[in-house]
């Protein structure tokens, strides 16, 4: 298990620290032999800043989403509960399998198996959702009982267990472990701060998945509207009784604010949890100028209000400031489908391995504050055409599959 990350002055920061739990003496070497080393790592160049002092998390990482490049780990591939933000490989496995425009009406049986104290969106039985629905559910409520609905529509939670773990071993996130979809405190069900940023990286490969992610509010289907006596129920175009809506708020701190925490600049998703067993976690995308970076938080143990956000604000600042000035000590790797071959005449991710690519713009994404049940609360999207080089190579991809550095600022719809 894990002692709390050392500061920049040696410190530490975090209740107790003799008595936290150490990170194992072997862990995975997935994206190079520094990041299975216990404790922080690093590389400062010229003019590079420290690291915040104030971090407490038991395991963290800062990547460049778009070169893959991890600037600084801690712990990374502790293999820790990860509460909600499992719901990030959830949805990376089961969103492209379901139309959102499909409707459902929910069984009982359904939200039979929803975990006591689960946090929920509000579905109820017998009554029907669009699929569109129950993912605004899923993202910005962390509703367990939307992810039991969709994976009943995936064909049973047994199914999309295996779904989501056969999924987690071609992103090569061999740290994760899956147990339930939903990320409830189950025994043996573990991640990685490395694997959650790998999962976030590829589902925001995702139109959908980027706009759900980025939503800031919106509604939600309630129950059948109320008639007094004697009047007639008022039906939907469906011909279905007329519903009362009412409003949900992603519960993603650094994209809405809350007291003690401002909203983050240039915040784009992606997914927070909370549990008994996890603590808190979290995994963030945003941008600045033009660089886009990943960080995860595992856990912190600081007394501090709202400590995952706070931690993961600093190491953004952190990230955005030290780019260009550290030697990255790992790489996010591709997925297994995803061919590595050298080439001096880099061929465009998102292209046939036989087709040219031509370099454009740089990559850009931010976020906009999207309401309604529309989605559009992202301005992520994906365009072809960017070369991608890392260290000399080249992904040659076996599958329309574009790299985060495909993504760039879109005008909000």
């Amino acid at each position: 298990m894990t002692a709390a990350p050392a500061s920049a002055d040696g410190k530490v920061d975090g209740p107790d620290n003799n008595n936290q739990p150490k990170p194992p003496v072997s862990m995975s070497t997935v994206g190079g032999a520094k990041l299975g080393r216990a404790g922080t790592q690093v590389n400062l160049g010229a003019g590079a800043p420290v690291l915040p002092k104030q971090l407490s998390g038991r395991s963290w990482i800062v990547a460049d989403a778009e070169s893959g490049a991890v600037l600084a780990s801690h712990n990374a591939h502790w293999r820790l509960p990860p509460a909600s933000t499992l719901k990030m490989l959830f949805a990376d496995t089961v969103l492209p399998k379901l139309p959102k425009d499909q409707v459902y009406k929910v069984a009982p049986t359904d939200l039979a198996g929803v975990g006591a104290g689960s946090s929920l969106v509000g579905v109820k039985e017998n009554l029907k959702y669009s699929v569109h629905d129950l993912w605004l559910g899923v993202f910005l409520r962390s509703g367990n009982d939307a992810v039991h609905v969709l994976s009943e529509m995936n064909g049973g939670v047994p199914k999309t267990v295996k779904d989501m773990q056969k999924h987690a071993e071609e992103l090569q996130a061999l740290d994760t472990q899956v147990v339930t979809p939903d990320g409830y405190d189950e025994k043996n069900q573990v991640s990685s701060a490395y694997d959650l940023t790998l999962i976030a990286r590829s589902g925001l490969q995702k139109k959908d998945f980027r706009e759900y992610c980025a939503t800031v509010t919106a509604k939600f289907p309630g129950d059948v509207k109320q008639t007094k006596e004697g009047e007639k129920v008022e039906k939907d175009k469906n011909g279905d009784p007329k519903r009362d809506s009412f409003e949900i708020q992603n519960t993603n701190r650094l994209l809405t604010g809350a007291p003690g925490v401002a909203t983050y600049k240039g915040i784009a998703g992606v997914k927070n949890g909370n549990t008994t067993h996890a603590g808190a976690t979290f995994t963030g995308v945003a941008e600045r100028d033009g660089r886009v970076l990943l960080v995860t938080v595992m856990n912190p143990s600081s007394t501090e209000g709202q400590a995952v956000y706070q931690e993961a604000a600093r190491l953004l600042d952190w990230g955005f400031s030290a780019a260009g000035k550290v030697t990255p000590v790992g790489e996010l790797v591709p997925p297994k489908s995803a061919r590595l071959k050298a080439s001096p005449n880099p061929t465009a991710v998102g292209a046939d391995s036989a087709g040219v690519g031509v370099a454009t713009e740089p990559a850009k994404f931010a976020a906009t504050n999207g309401e309604g049940t529309g989605g559009v609360g992202t301005a992520l999207a994906v365009v072809g055409g960017v070369l991608v080089v890392l260290g000399g190579a080249v992904f040659l991809v076996n599958r329309r599959w574009p790299l985060p550095d495909l993504v760039r600022r879109r005008p909000r719809e």
